[in-house]
């Protein structure tokens, strides 16, 4: 199975200063996808600018062309997660965590909206870093094939809200780990 590569992706902040998520959370990420997927996950020395994504008008960045340069980047021997720390999202709808190409080498996901300040709470480091596995877990799935699974446990169930990704696991129900297994990819 292919390693799995972070690139960082930065963007201006809403403080008009450049930001990317800090290199901490992505080394305990990489890590953290290591373990789930079995496979070497290092974080690339590059990064990403995000200006050509940006959405004046939302003040969010369109996942979908981030996706499309990502792959255009891409390092074919490696399954690509971009990082960022800005607000992602797909016109249908008002924001995402993150966007991935089924069966594709993509994926992005975002920390925006997984941090308690962005709700008005306290900074809590190890529940941001909690959603923040689940949610490059769950789009790396769709990477694999996966698709949204019925089963609320699981890290492939669907969430457009926080609240959603805090009651699902990290892991794979047996019904969504059985197509990876079979397929050679564990």
């Amino acid at each position: 199975m292919k390693p799995i590569q972070l690139v960082p992706l930065s963007g201006a902040g809403g403080n008009g200063f450049t930001q990317e998520p800090a290199l901490d959370l992505l080394e305990y990420l990489a890590a953290g996808l290591a373990r789930a997927f079995r496979v070497p996950c290092r974080v690339s020395s590059r990064s990403v600018e995000l200006g050509f994504a940006l959405d004046g008008r939302r003040g969010q960045y369109y996942s979908s062309a981030i996706l499309q340069e990502l792959e255009r980047a891409a390092d074919v021997d490696a399954r690509i997660l971009g990082v960022t720390s800005c607000d992602l999202y797909v016109p249908v709808l008002t924001f995402v965590f993150g966007e991935a190409q089924l069966d594709g080498a993509c994926a992005v996901v975002s920390t925006a909206r997984l941090s308690e300040p962005f709700y008005g709470l306290p900074r809590r480091d190890d529940l941001l870093r909690e959603r923040l596995l689940k949610e490059a877990i769950h789009e790396l799935g769709h990477t694999f094939g996966l698709r949204h699974c019925q089963d609320w446990r699981c890290v492939m169930a669907s969430s457009h809200a926080v609240e959603r990704l805090d009651v699902k696991t990290a892991d794979f129900c047996s019904r969504c780990r059985k197509p990876v297994f079979q397929n050679g990819f564990w």
